[in-house]
């Protein structure tokens, strides 16, 4: 009677860390929330001294940002009506220049976060989420800036022929860091599908399945960053983030049937080991 050979020492360890890797570490609701509490307060500090490195730039800044309305301007300058109304701009456009300078820390804070939900070979997307989740946000601030923004301001200024613009400088930034803001965190859609594929929220054959509801909110979170009535700006909103959300799909489908690989081929191993 011929007896299976014992298991060498390499099976046991591979056996061992394949263990490891189905077990996920257990915390309790309020180690969630203290964990929470760290993430955000580290954020936050983050922000803040990235406001101030902006600071320091801030005349600079608030010259780039004016630089799509000038040419719209009779006398070339905006002006501001109440007394505290420059300081109170310099404050936000300093907050809005340090979630850009401090977006990498703040998206390595979430990804901390979410970590203990995920499996040892999930954790290795650390890097690319950091790396490519701020390039989509600022490719989104970039769009805004050079393409959607100018086209909402020609159209707007189009009925002003009649008359004399006095455009406040609080009116246009707040117009301004809306439509940066909003098409920045629009533009983070393919990131947020990657990261609820990979731990197992949804799946792209779900995602597809659902793709005309994704049009449709698509379309209505367009119409609310979008600053005017028409169609044509309302689709430089709304397409590219359609094109955004098919490439989150695709890179969700990618990864996934990787991972479906890899766990058959480590299933075979297993068995013809047994």
């Amino acid at each position: 009677m011929n007896l299976p050979a014992p298991p060498s020492r390499s099976d046991l360890a591979q056996r061992r860390r394949g263990d490891q890797e189905d077990e996920l570490p257990r915390m309790g609701l309020l180690d969630h929330l203290d964990e929470l509490r760290r993430r955000i307060v580290n954020s936050l500090i983050a922000l803040v001294v990235a406001c101030g490195v902006a600071w320091l730039f801030i005349d600079p800044i608030i010259g780039f940002l004016q630089q799509p309305i000038l040419p719209h301007l009779d006398g070339g300058r905006l002006v501001y009506l109440g007394p505290s109304d420059a300081l109170m701009l310099y404050i936000k456009v300093a907050l809005l220049a340090g979630v850009f300078l401090a977006l990498p820390v703040i998206l390595w804070q979430v990804w901390r976060f979410i970590t203990p939900g995920l499996y040892p070979r999930e954790r290795r997307w650390a890097a690319p989420f950091v790396i490519l989740g701020t390039l989509f946000f600022v490719a989104g601030g970039a769009f805004a800036y050079y393409v959607a923004f100018p086209f909402a301001v020609e159209f707007l200024l189009e009925f002003s022929d009649q008359f004399e613009s006095m455009i406040t400088v609080d009116r246009y930034m707040r117009f301004l860091m809306t439509v940066i803001l909003g098409l920045g965190v629009m533009f983070e859609l393919p990131i947020v599908i990657f990261v609820l594929a990979q731990v197992g929220l949804v799946t792209p054959a779900f995602l597809m399945r659902h793709f005309r509801w994704a049009v449709l909110l698509i379309f209505v979170l367009a119409a609310v960053i979008t600053p005017t009535p028409d169609v044509v700006n309302l689709c430089i909103f709304a397409v590219p983030t359609i094109g955004l959300y098919l490439l989150g799909v695709a890179a969700a489908w990618v990864t996934t049937r990787r991972k479906r690989k890899l766990e058959a081929e480590e299933g075979g191993d297993g068995g013809e080991a047994g």
